[in-house]
């Protein structure tokens, strides 16, 4: 017994652990980066969202007062008008199927000129023989406009939807394989030799400095691409389509329906922004390096 107290007594007491108060940096964390973001982007962003308001009201004006100044406003549907007609058609389902049908035709078309185009401008970039073999066509077919190429690919190709995408992917290509190339032109040479000095293969060469080095040419070269094959693709749906935003403005015109012309446009445009803001947020962070050699 009294080895046991003696034990207890030379035994150090061990303090109960106190309770954790929740801590508060995840919140600051989030707020600094709200505040950040706010600081960064706010006036930027006040500014379009004026400049927006701003081309609504006088949009609005030249409505109500029927302008008539070399343009003519007299037809043109008032933006309380294309509002409602907008509402009414994102209820119904046949307006998000010609809005699918366009997105799907852009994928697919705009993925296969990526892949080529990005191949095609590397090899051309690096090799002389290539340049010179493949740039007479591109010269010879690049000033085509898209709406020249549909009777052709209409022939050529064995469906309707299939030449619609076909025109949709010349449009984005020649965009895409021209920039990539000059980017692989300014790659700087003195960086090239540095690297192969170290025993660096041609592959190494490829994959670590020309390829980098073109990254921010390609990206421009993509989100031009993607412009140009929304207006490829309206070209093809308005001569040959039977779904598609290009469509279903082709149509609305047919009838004689100014607001839902203007849906349609503004859809477009809707569309094309946003694919071409998507183009840009996936190729950033491939772009990170030049943050860090500032």
């Amino acid at each position: 017994m009294a080895e046991a107290a003696t034990t207890q007594a030379i035994e150090p007491e061990v303090a109960a652990p106190a309770p954790v108060e929740p801590s508060v940096r995840p919140a600051k964390v989030e707020e600094g980066i709200l505040v950040s973001f706010v600081r960064r982007h706010g006036p930027s962003i006040g500014t379009a969202a004026l400049s927006l308001l701003t081309g609504l009201v006088l949009w609005h004006i030249a409505t109500e007062i029927n302008l008539k100044l070399y343009v003519d406003f007299q037809n043109v549907p008032s933006p309380a008008r294309v509002l409602t007609a907008f509402w009414g058609h994102i209820q119904t389902e046949i307006f998000w199927t010609h809005i699918g049908v366009s997105m799907r035709r852009i994928l697919i078309s705009y993925s296969i000129a990526t892949a080529l185009g990005i191949t095609l401008g590397l090899i051309m970039g690096r090799s002389k023989f290539a340049r010179a073999f493949i740039m007479p066509y591109i010269e010879v077919i690049r000033p085509i406009p898209a709406v020249a190429w549909i009777p052709l690919a209409i022939l050529m190709w064995p469906t309707e939807e299939s030449s619609i995408i076909y025109i949709t992917f010349l449009g984005a290509l020649f965009p895409i394989v021209l920039n990539t190339l000059h980017g692989v032109e300014q790659t700087p040479e003195v960086l090239v030799r540095a690297v192969q000095s170290l025993g660096a293969s041609r592959w190494d060469v490829f994959r670590h400095v020309v390829i980098p080095a073109a990254m921010p040419s390609i990206a421009a070269g993509l989100a031009i691409g993607m412009g140009v094959s929304w207006f490829s693709l309206l070209a093809g749906e308005i001569i040959s389509g039977q779904y598609g935003i290009g469509y279903f403005t082709w149509d609305a015109y047919s009838l004689i329906n100014y607001q839902d012309i203007v849906v349609g446009m503004l859809v477009i445009g809707f569309l094309g922004t946003g694919s071409t803001a998507a183009i840009k947020a996936i190729t950033r962070p491939m772009l990170a390096w030049q943050k860090r050699t500032r």
